[in-house]
C-alpha cells in the first residue's frame, strides 16, 4: 500500500517539476505511456550520439506534455487509448490511399499547399503499405511542387522526386479516411490489415496540428 502511494506521489512530483499544468488522470496516463516509449527509443542511441541525446532529453518534457494535453483535452473524430498514448479508430479493409487520384491531389495542392501544413504520405515497401504524416516546409507554386520535412520533394499530383529503390512514396490529398489511418498507424499488405505501427513523437505532435474540417491551415 505504501509503495503505491509513493509511486503516485513521485509521479505528481515529476510532472510538477517539469511544469505540467494538467493534473487529470488521462493526461498523467498518456504522459507515462509516452515517456516510457520515448525513453526506450533514446536508450537505443549509440555512444557517438551523446549531444543529440542530450538535446532530445532536454526537449522531451515539453514535447510529451504538449502531445498529452492535446490527446486528453481536444475533441477529434478519433478515440484516444490513454494507456498507450495513441489514437484509435476502425481500420479499413484496404489502404484508403487507393481511393485518391493524382488529379484530385493536384487540384487540392494547387489550392491549399502552404508552409507548415501537415500532409499524408503513402509508403509502399515490398508488400507492406501505410500512411505517415509529414509537413510542408517549402512550396514552389510556379513549378507545382512542395517539399516536405522528412520525405523531400513531390509534385502537386503526388509524385516523389526521391531516388529510392526500396520504398515508393506518394503525397496524398488529405481526407478523413487518409488522415485517420495516418494518425492511427494503420498498415496493410496484400492479405489485408496488419497490426498498427506506433507513431513517433514527431508524428504524434504533427497529428495535433491537423484541422479536421477541411485539413487546410485556414479552417
Amino acid at each position: 500500500m505504501s509503495s503505491g502511494s509513493h509511486t503516485s506521489s513521485s509521479q505528481t512530483d515529476i510532472f510538477a517539476a517539469t511544469g505540467a499544468t494538467d493534473d487529470s488522470p488521462v493526461f498523467t496516463e498518456i504522459c507515462n505511456a509516452l515517456y516510457e516509449r520515448e525513453l526506450l527509443v533514446l536508450s537505443q542511441a549509440s555512444a557517438a550520439q551523446i549531444s543529440y541525446l542530450q538535446r532530445r532529453l532536454a526537449a522531451l518534457p515539453h514535447r510529451i506534455q504538449r502531445a498529452a494535453h492535446y490527446l486528453a483535452n481536444h475533441k477529434t473524430p478519433l478515440a484516444v487509448d490513454s494507456h498507450n498514448g495513441t489514437w484509435q479508430c476502425k481500420q479499413a479493409p484496404k489502404c484508403p490511399a487507393h481511393k485518391i487520384t493524382p488529379e484530385g491531389t493536384l487540384t487540392w495542392y494547387k489550392d491549399h499547399a502552404a508552409y507548415g501544413l501537415p500532409v499524408p504520405v503513402r509508403l509502399l515497401r515490398f508488400d507492406e503499405e501505410h500512411i505517415e504524416l509529414d509537413s510542408i516546409d517549402r512550396v514552389q507554386p510556379e513549378n507545382e511542387m512542395v517539399h516536405t520535412n522528412k520525405y523531400g520533394w513531390f509534385t502537386f499530383d503526388g509524385v516523389s522526386q526521391a531516388n529510392n529503390t526500396d520504398t515508393d512514396y506518394t503525397l496524398l490529398k488529405p481526407t478523413k479516411a487518409v488522415m485517420s489511418a495516418a494518425c492511427c498507424g494503420h498498415r496493410w499488405n496484400h492479405k489485408g490489415r496488419l497490426a498498427p505501427r506506433t507513431l513517433s513523437l514527431r508524428e504524434l505532435l504533427l497529428s495535433t496540428t491537423v484541422k479536421w474540417k477541411k485539413f487546410t491551415l485556414n479552417t
